[in-house]
């Protein structure tokens, strides 16, 4: 495996005609095989910064490398080892799944077979059922498939479980899971912090267009976000709250009564809330 990076991102930024900055300056490296999660509120920049790797979108500036090539000069043989998975796709709703993987599969020079895709993807049973007959579920597992095709060194992922019920969501981090474990390289744009976890090496916060933290999903935000927080109320009704590390040596310490007393310890939530405050 090479030892240069998967995706180098350095000093993006996209402006438009109209002054609007939707990336400023941002700087991230992907190594090959890891799993990110970039996450966000709307309009922070993430699906912008996705569309400049994917080469859908050009830049204003900064250099951007997907596996050693520039995806705005991408060739015909790089975009076979990229997948994509939109957040949404263009149907062809009048063939079955497996009509639509084996045709794909044409377009590669090396593809996974059609059983092997369905049987992955937990599609074999809607092997010949049209694909405007699936659920939501059954037919992003398609567009997953499509993704993977070609054995893809590297696999966007652009909000892959919006409206699925959780079962169906459980089904596809199984999936996700079993194509991390093949050495895939994969970006994923999420606005589920618990799939976030689930699946993430790492998570990118995105705000206002700027990166906000890089780092693994337990240590996001630093030890004082995570730093639990102790409240009460005196005698005299009135609040109180204190950060620490120990809420039990310090509740021992206070010799005045603590009243309402609850220990805060901050959830992956809210150490997110905090970082991209009134941006979310």
């Amino acid at each position: 495996m090479p030892d240069t990076p998967a995706i180098e991102v350095q000093h993006l930024t996209k402006r438009y005609a109209t002054g609007h900055t939707a990336v400023s300056d941002l700087s991230l490296t992907i190594a090959r095989g890891e799993t990110v999660a970039l996450l966000g509120p709307n309009g922070a920049g993430k699906s912008t910064t996705v569309e400049v790797l994917e080469g859908f979108r050009s830049r204003t500036s900064g250099d951007v490398r997907v596996l050693d090539s520039d995806p705005a000069r991408a060739t015909r043989a790089h975009k076979a080892r990229v997948g994509i998975v939109l957040q949404t796709s263009a149907e062809a709703p009048n063939v079955t799944v497996a009509e639509q993987l084996t045709h794909f599969g044409t377009f590669y020079p090396r593809s996974r077979s059609t059983e092997e895709l369905l049987a992955a993807t937990g599609l074999e049973a809607q092997r010949n059922t049209r694909i405007s007959r699936l659920s939501g579920g059954q037919r992003r597992r398609v567009d997953v498939a499509l993704g993977v095709i070609g054995y893809p060194e590297v696999l966007f992922l652009d909000e892959p479980t919006t409206g699925f019920d959780p079962e169906a969501r459980r089904q596809f981090w199984d999936l996700v899971n079993g194509i991390k474990r093949e050495g895939t390289t994969i970006l994923l744009t999420t606005h589920y912090l618990d799939e976030a976890a689930h699946l993430a090496d790492r998570a990118a916060v995105i705000a206002n267009g700027a990166l906000r933290a890089l780092a693994p999903i337990d240590e996001l935000g630093g030890r004082e976000a995570r730093t639990p927080r102790v409240r009460w109320r005196d005698d005299d009704g009135l609040r109180h709250e204190e950060r620490t590390t120990d809420p039990q040596a310090l509740v021992r310490s206070t010799a005045t009564p603590m009243h309402d007393l609850e220990v805060i310890r901050p959830s992956l939530e809210d150490v997110y809330l905090e970082m991209v405050g009134a941006d979310a």
